[in-house]
């Protein structure tokens, strides 16, 4: 179920530089995300004669899975990650493709469902060498702060 050992990863303990505080940051993204997914979730409203008032937590949550979707497979960070100077990379060391990105947003996604899977990937991220969280380690993905 687990990720095996990720070779092409800048090790925790040589590389520690590229795990710094990436936790916080991850938090720090996540709220940054979120505040702009309800601006764009806000601005929507309107169009639809305010109907998507209704199901307005779909609607939150179907922007929320597209645009963490688009934006990591364009460039492997959200804008908030962006704005924290971390981004995502595959167990080979790469940036996100649009089946990576798919992939971790439905694992996160599914985690945020769940108040107990979540503070365990939260536990992780604060515990876990490289940070990750549980979806991290199932994909076998982690993020870093960005290389200068």
């Amino acid at each position: 179920m687990f990720a095996l050992s990720a070779p092409n990863l800048p090790d925790p303990e040589r590389h520690a530089e590229f795990y710094e505080g990436v936790a916080f940051k991850r938090g720090l993204a996540w709220l940054a995300d979120t505040i702009l997914i309800a601006l764009i979730t806000a601005i929507i409203v309107p169009f639809t004669a305010f109907t998507a008032l209704f199901f307005l937590p779909f609607l939150f949550l179907f922007i929320s899975f597209t645009y963490r979707v688009l934006t990591l497979a364009n460039g492997s960070a959200t804008p908030g990650m962006r704005l924290m100077n971390i981004t995502f990379l595959t167990r080979y060391g790469e940036r996100f493709d649009f089946a990576t990105a798919f992939l971790h947003t439905l694992g996160y996604t599914l985690s945020i469902g769940t108040l107990l899977v979540q503070i365990v990937s939260v536990f992780l991220m604060f515990t876990s060498s490289r940070g990750q969280g549980l979806t991290d380690h199932v994909l076998g993905t982690v993020a870093i702060n960005r290389p200068r």
